[in-house]
């Protein structure tokens, strides 16, 4: 009898699975070679969270080619959020290895192991759900993306649809909302900024002087000085501000964040985009 239901329950995961993947969406990653997309999930998930709790929402993007993105911009998101991005797969097994590891010792879905890929995955096609399903099925688009699209358009697609704050979605929308100018025109502290508040863009503000925008901003622009993709002191290359977040990040913990974050703020989110080994 138990072996009965040991099997029972294996058909039915399986049937799970097989069900998921029949709804991965093969052709319409390959599309993405040559089409923009126009709405995501996680837009068509916000819209939705909106109606059901009786606001407005209005999305706001403006699609902008990779090439009119400063490196300066790119480099920051990368170090930030997939530090490993051009030279793995699609997913950095050494922070899938430690995701687990943290789960395990939390007793819950306690550490991202996103790349970008992977996150670009998700927000085209899928949820904001940690579901351990849905997680397999955001591995299989994952490798599509990589095979498909190469790293250049992956870059390009990201930048234009990650979220930004309530309703902003893509560099230049994020750029123009927060720092009155165009994508092209940021400068590096800028620019910095718009990486640090990636993991939490309804919780903070790039252009907010909060601890934890602070610190994770010099954090980013550290790594940065410490590829050589800036020169010290990194708060002025790149047209930054002379009250860059290297300097502050020292006086940002005595203070309560202009965002109202407490000065405790706990940051440890910053490592869930997988950006490591510096």
């Amino acid at each position: 009898m138990r072996a009965h239901k040991v099997y029972t329950a294996l058909l039915l995961l399986l049937a799970l699975v097989l069900g998921e993947l029949a709804t991965v969406p093969w052709f319409g990653v390959a599309a993405l070679k040559a089409e923009n997309p126009v709405t995501t999930a996680l837009m068509r998930q916000r819209i939705a969270e909106a109606k059901a709790a009786g606001t407005p929402y209005r999305i706001t993007q403006k699609w902008i080619p990779l090439a009119r993105v400063p490196k300066r911009v790119v480099d920051a998101v990368v170090v930030a959020e997939d530090g490993t991005f051009f030279t793995n797969g699609g997913v950095d097994w050494f922070e899938v290895r430690e995701s687990i590891a943290k789960d395990i010792q939390e007793g819950r879905a306690a550490r991202g192991a996103s790349t970008i890929t992977q996150q670009l995955a998700k927000n085209l096609f899928l949820s904001t759900s940690k579901d351990p399903v849905r997680k397999l099925k955001e591995l299989v688009i994952t490798f599509l993306l990589e095979k498909e699209l190469g790293k250049e358009r992956i870059l390009e697609i990201y930048m234009n649809i990650v979220e930004w704050g309530q309703g902003i979605f893509g560099v230049e929308a994020a750029s123009e909302a927060y720092f009155g100018r165009h994508a092209e025109d940021l400068t590096l502290d800028q620019a910095a900024r718009l990486a640090a508040v990636i993991p939490s863009p309804l919780k903070h503000r790039p252009d907010g002087d909060g601890r934890y925008v602070v610190r994770r901003t010099a954090i980013v622009l550290q790594r940065m000085e410490a590829r050589n993709m800036i020169s010290a002191p990194a708060g002025l290359a790149g047209g930054g501000r002379t009250d860059s977040a290297l300097t502050a990040i020292d006086s940002a913990g005595a203070r309560t964040g202009g965002e109202g974050a407490p000065a405790d703020e706990d940051t440890t989110e910053f490592d869930e985009g997988g950006a490591h080994g510096l």
